[in-house]
């Protein structure tokens, strides 16, 4: 029999050994804007083997047969599909999150009415990033983003957008507050209205019996302390 694109994919990436963690813990699929956060959770509340990535990239892997034990996606939009194909255990939303606009640290506040063509702004991919997607909403709310869709740069994820300001390349971004506030090199020229976009949700869903205690932790007091300390809102 000849393997299949799902197993040859399930194969390679149950033989993928993620620094750090003992390999007998649960494989945990996270969108990129949790890094900081989870890594921390994993050395003091419960291990995990941590994969990042944007969340649509990571919802396909899986449905594609990625062996993860539990997901964590950046909005809802990417856990229905991924459900319907492969129910999970149980499931949750987790988190929430604020929208704002970056630039180097130091940089003076910006008017996100008073664009100028030309000031180039990094973001998530707007057909597949959540932050891209709320980011795209967003401007889109406020009437520019037309005029400012050009000078779009857009990342396989979050947090290619933020290192693109923090490192210079890119002078402006749209990231989360909690993007922000983990990197030292950026600092928040603007933050966008709530009302411009969806609630920026964060659903954690179990998919096999392997993670139950870190979905168990994850949704406890002491990783909800954790995450508040970040900045998140533990829902």
């Amino acid at each position: 029999m000849q393997p299949t694109r799902r197993n040859i994919l399930a194969s390679a990436l149950a033989a993928l050994a993620l620094p750090g963690h003992a390999s007998g813990a649960p494989l945990v699929f996270a969108a990129a804007s949790l890094k900081a956060v989870l890594d921390r959770i994993s050395a003091e509340v419960t291990p995990m083997r941590l994969s990042y990535g944007g969340s649509g990239a990571m919802a396909r892997q899986i449905m594609l047969g990625a062996p993860a034990d539990l997901f964590l996606s950046a909005n809802p939009v990417w856990m229905d599909p991924l459900a319907a194909d492969r129910p999970p255990l149980a499931r949750k939303a987790l988190l929430g999150n604020r929208l704002v606009m970056v630039s180097q640290a130091g940089a003076p506040d910006k008017a996100l009415t008073g664009w100028q063509r030309g000031d180039r702004l990094a973001m998530g991919f707007t057909g597949a990033v959540p932050a891209g997607q709320y980011g795209k909403a967003a401007l889109q709310a406020l009437g520019i983003w037309d005029q400012l869709a050009a000078d779009v740069v857009e990342t396989d994820s979050v947090s290619g957008a933020l290192t693109l300001v923090a490192q210079g390349a890119v002078p402006f971004g749209v990231v989360y507050a909690t993007d922000a506030m983990a990197e030292p090199r950026v600092s928040v020229v603007a933050a966008f209205d709530p009302v411009l976009h969806d609630p920026i949700t964060y659903p954690v869903a179990l998919l096999s019996e392997a993670g139950r205690q870190a979905y168990n932790a994850l949704t406890g007091p002491h990783a909800a302390a954790i995450f508040a300390q970040a900045g998140f809102k533990v829902l």
